[in-house]
């Protein structure tokens, strides 16, 4: 019975190996802070806010 010896260390390594996958590590790559995205969202809301500029005035 061969498979009686190696059946836990093989259940050990699939074990981990699917542990890896359901938690994987964090890629690399850039991440943003909250205050950064907070800041940029007031920016924008306030250029959307802004009144519109003058036209200049036609002298019909």
């Amino acid at each position: 019975m061969v498979t009686d010896r190696t059946a836990p260390i093989e259940t050990t390594a699939l074990t981990t190996e699917v542990e890896k996958l359901l938690s994987p590590a964090e890629p690399d790559g850039v991440f943003r802070d909250t205050r950064e995205c907070g800041d940029g969202l007031l920016a924008l809301a306030l250029l959307l806010i802004s009144p519109p500029t003058p036209r200049p005035k036609t002298g019909s």
